[in-house]
């Protein structure tokens, strides 16, 4: 296996009396893409965001390629920048074309020159089947078309993982699997991600790993197959009835 990418050991959260996160500890290898389910309110989303520090966690403790995740100031925004993170609404900003969506993160935290950083966003919203929309604004475009350009915005950032958290739930179906799409090719090329979903089709599909989520805890970690075909615990049995039989 390759080296440990992201490592989260007996992480810990509460918001008030709940527990969202209870003694986590989950290690995604460079490469791996880790696939994260569970029923709502199981501490998923939680989970995603405590990686880039958008939740702090109370206790336990966060490394990125080695490094612990700083508490904030410049090394939270150098480590933010190397975490692309796609979420469920697309978090566009209105005002900016596609293009300047895509370029302001090389510029701004990058510091990279104008002009490749133009060439290679024009490259990633093509990469990510938008690119004859580069200079449309986001209400312009489909909710489809915008979260692809938010995964083509946290690829400019050149990120060393990628979390995606429930990317397609505010999206119409027709509109799921153009994402889907580009998310099995990013998987497909190598990209380490961590993916809160839905949806299964894609677990089965993209995942190295399933890890399942319920009441705060990881319950079970297994591949795809094994996961779906043959649930260990009651918990990931129950919640498979209940979402295979729709």
């Amino acid at each position: 296996m390759s080296e440990p990418l992201v490592v989260l050991e007996k992480v810990n959260k509460h918001f008030g009396d709940l527990h969202v996160l209870k003694d986590i500890d989950l290690t995604v290898h460079r490469g791996e893409v880790v696939v994260v389910i569970g029923p709502s309110g199981s501490g998923k989303s939680t989970l995603c965001r405590a990686i880039n520090r958008l939740e702090p966690i109370e206790s336990g403790r966060i490394t990125l390629d080695g490094v612990p995740l700083p508490e904030e100031g410049k090394d939270l925004a150098r480590l933010r920048a190397d975490v692309g993170m796609v979420f469920q609404s697309f978090n566009l900003f209105a005002h900016k074309t596609v293009l300047e969506n895509v370029t302001l993160g090389p510029l701004k935290v990058r510091r990279q020159k104008k002009d490749a950083v133009e060439q290679r966003a024009r490259q990633l919203l093509e990469r990510v089947g938008v690119a004859d929309q580069a200079d449309k604004y986001p209400a312009q475009l489909s909710g489809g078309q915008q979260q692809r350009v938010a995964i083509a915005r946290a690829l400019a950032m050149d990120p060393k993982v990628m979390l995606f958290d429930e990317p397609t739930s505010a999206l119409d179906p027709e509109m799921i699997n153009e994402v889907l799409d580009v998310m099995t090719n990013l998987a497909q090329e190598g990209m380490t991600m961590i993916v809160v979903t839905h949806e299964m089709g894609f677990a089965r599909r993209a995942a190295n790993r399933v890890v399942f989520m319920a009441g705060g805890e990881i319950v079970e970690t297994s591949t795809p197959d094994e996961f779906f075909t043959n649930p260990q615990s009651p918990r990931a049995q129950d919640f498979l009835s209940k979402i295979l039989t729709h």
